[in-house]
């Protein structure tokens, strides 16, 4: 309310219906108009004995009645000037209508509730104090009633009672409710926003989470088969430079091919299997879902398939690499591990390149005894997972730039961390160059695994003029499954 009385109400809740003036709606100023008119007319009525009886001119008396009725044209903007214009004329004994209308009209508005209740007890002494007398004077006039002395007094407080307490509770019940529903309304606009701004978060997360797990699947195609493929075209050139002067050789190298073209053939089935499996299991899988860790379990599985072709002709059983279906669940430990490291350096000898594989224990060192040391220990698979790939991915890069060169890798266990480094030196003069094509991606999904679980990488090139790939990754050690037997 501002000082002069007027409600702030009207003009906090605006104009929807675009009425005139200070009318929220056209409905509203029509009202308010009838019911100005209608106290226009009682209160020009009653002016008429009120000039009478005060003795000013009947048409003075009039003219009262007319602008004390009018201010009921202002109740919705000055509620409080109403209030008083009907308790200014309660002597003249006029403002029936006006006195009610204000009072409904002042209770309902956003004016304090001191303020309303002392209105409402001056209306009610004012109706009080008139109605005394209008029938202490009536009963006075009349010789044969003669009621008890408390009569006057009792009808007269029933009177101010009856003419203030009803608009007075049903316009304060009027707005609360009002209150109540725009407090509602407030609240329902804020969780609109508020879900609105929630989805749109939901949005980016999904936004965020599909890009990121096609970077994910990107970085998992690119180390299961850019190391198979890059061995096919070291052994193509090989066999190219071989054919003429060693046809054993030559056929021996054509075979490697044809079994690694075969291999990557069968993880690239594989791997779109699972995608296809992913695809249509996407509505029932719940949210961050496993699939590149499955990827990679599927790959591993393969990459042990094909590895143990050779050593089966020695009687080992070969690796159950497709016992799992595409679409169930992996295990945990079912991805490329340590153990396999002497595979992976074998391959990358079998493609010419001379790799020097040495595992390290506290201060001991094992050399060319890769497979006692690494089953020694076991950790959690995604540790021994990065590390495979690191040393995947720095052979591959090995064949691709640096045809030739010596390669050396070393695994280090320490307490609380495993770490590996891939070194090679400078590529030797007038060795084939494979001309392998580069993405420049496997760094990046290099340093991504390691830093995903903690670690440290670094890589650059050496003072030689070789390259070198060093990785630090913190580690869960967990018991193998021989010793928990």
């Amino acid at each position: 309310m501002t000082a002069s009385g007027a409600s702030e109400s009207v003009a906090a809740r605006g104009r929807p219906g675009g009425g005139p003036w200070w009318w929220p709606r056209r409905r509203s100023a029509v009202l308010d108009v009838l019911l100005a008119l209608a106290s226009m007319a009682e209160c020009m009525a009653e002016g008429v004995p009120f000039a009478h009886s005060s003795g000013i001119p009947t048409v003075a008396g009039v003219l009262f009645g007319l602008v004390a009725g009018s201010m009921l044209l202002l109740r919705r903007r000055w509620p409080v000037a109403v209030v008083l214009t009907s308790i200014a004329v309660m002597p003249a004994e006029m403002g029936g209508l006006l006195s009610v209308v204000g009072l409904y009209t002042l209770a309902a508005s956003d004016v304090p509730r001191r303020i309303i209740g002392l209105l409402a007890g001056m209306t009610v002494v004012g109706t009080v104090v008139t109605t005394f007398f209008s029938m202490r004077q009536d009963v006075a006039a009349e010789p044969d009633f003669h009621p008890p002395s408390w009569f006057v007094i009792v009808m007269a407080l029933a009177v101010g009672l009856v003419l203030t307490a009803p608009p007075v509770l049903w316009g304060l019940y009027v707005g609360a409710r009002r209150r109540l529903v725009e407090s509602l309304r407030e609240r329902a606009d804020g969780l609109e926003r508020e879900l609105s701004l929630l989805a749109d978060r939901a949005e980016e997360r999904a936004e965020w989470a599909r890009n990121e797990e096609r970077t994910r699947i990107a970085r998992e195609m690119h180390d299961v088969v850019a190391h198979r493929v890059s061995l096919m075209v070291v052994h193509a050139a090989a066999l190219q430079v071989v054919a003429l002067k060693d046809p054993e050789k030559a056929s021996r190298n054509a075979a490697l091919v044809g079994d690694m073209g075969r291999q990557a053939l069968t993880e690239l089935r594989e791997m779109l299997g699972v995608l296809r499996t992913a695809e249509g299991a996407a509505v029932r899988a719940p949210a961050g879902s496993d699939e590149p860790e499955r990827l990679a379990a599927v790959a591993s599985r393969v990459s042990r398939k094909t590895a143990a072709g050779p050593a089966a002709e020695s009687g080992r059983a070969p690796t159950d690499a497709l016992a799992a279906p595409a679409g169930g669940a992996e295990p945990d430990g079912d991805g490329p591990c340590l153990t396999e490291l002497g595979e992976l350096v074998e391959q990358s000898r079998a493609a010419g390149m001379a790799v020097e594989f040495s595992v390290q224990d506290g201060a001991a060192e094992a050399a060319e005894s890769p497979a006692a040391d690494v089953r020694g220990r076991r950790y959690a698979a995604r540790v021994e997972q990065t590390v495979y790939r690191v040393v995947q991915e720095a052979l591959t890069n090995v064949h691709k730039h640096a045809p030739g060169a010596r390669a050396r890798v070393r695994l280090a266990h320490r307490a609380g961390e495993v770490a590996v480094q891939v070194e090679n030196g400078p590529s030797e003069r007038g060795a084939t160059d494979a001309g392998l094509p580069s993405g420049g991606n496997g760094l990046v999904g290099m340093r991504e695994r390691v830093t995903a679980l903690g670690g440290a990488f670094v890589s650059g090139p050496t003072d030689a003029g070789g390259f070198r790939v060093s990785a630090v990754v913190p580690v869960v050690q967990v018991r193998a499954a021989g010793a928990a037997g």
